[in-house]
């Protein structure tokens, strides 16, 4: 599932949620951002409930892209057990994000 996520919820949401979160931090007037919004759609729809998609708004949420060192947009970051295991810099194509994802989730998914 995607979910919007805020530094109020960001604890509840991402870092004590099950299973594995990919967190897309980004911003509205990001163009790479809007860019990579497609391909995070199909992810969600190709790993169902194996992975949820978090987004953050840096500019309405900026304590939670403070506190991981979110300097550039968009930045993804994939929480596992409740900590930062990958960070994906930049708007990357599907089969790089499958990768990354795919070291993380068990092999059955």
């Amino acid at each position: 599932m995607t979910i919007n996520v805020t530094d109020n919820s960001f604890q509840t949401q991402v870092l004590d949620a099950e299973g594995p979160v990919l967190v897309d931090f980004w911003a509205e007037w990001c163009g790479p951002c809007r860019a990579i919004a497609p391909v995070l759609e199909e992810l969600q729809k190709d790993y169902g409930d194996a992975l949820t998609i978090a987004k953050v708004n840096v500019d309405e949420n900026p304590q939670s892209a403070q506190r991981f060192g979110i300097r550039s947009i968009p930045t993804l970051l994939l929480f596992v057990n409740g900590a930062p295991a990958e960070t994906i810099i930049g708007a990357q194509p599907k089969a790089a994000l499958e990768a990354v994802i795919n070291r993380h989730l068990p092999a059955a998914a």
